[in-house]
């Protein structure tokens, strides 16, 4: 089932009438709905000017991965009035989605695991490393 978000009524267009919250809920329904794999979520809030959020996603082939990227700016467009920028659609290894308050970043799997972006981003308690010397 496609996820539709309703624009909310009496929005100005210099301020947005939804939170990087919302717009983060509304990314991970999309990612869901369209079979992403392996999605993560790192809260930038605080720790970068960029974003409040960034989201990391696979596709299983450059097909899919455009097609995630592609069906998510159109979602967001729609629901939130958003025209977002996006960068890698045409090879479609690794698409950026900038929906200025959400960065998105969708991957094939060994693209993914190349650059592993999500080391430089997640707080040092979430890689696996960390995890594992808090156990020890």
């Amino acid at each position: 089932m496609a996820t539709e978000v309703a624009p909310r009524p009496g929005s100005r267009m210099s301020e947005p009438s939804y939170t990087s919250d919302e717009l983060l809920e509304a990314i991970l329904a999309s990612l869901d709905d369209d079979k992403a794999e392996d999605v993560t979520r790192i809260d930038l809030r605080g720790r970068s000017d960029m974003a409040d959020w960034m989201v990391v996603a696979s596709g299983r082939s450059t097909r899919q991965v455009a097609a995630i990227a592609e069906k998510l700016a159109d979602r967001l467009k729609q629901g939130f009035g958003l025209n977002v920028k996006m960068e890698g659609k045409e090879s479609a290894d690794w698409v950026l989605i900038d929906a200025s308050d959400v960065v998105v970043h969708v991957f094939r799997p060994e693209v993914r695991e190349f650059y592993q972006i999500e080391k430089m981003w997640a707080p040092a308690a979430t890689t696996p490393e960390a995890r594992a010397a808090q156990f020890r």
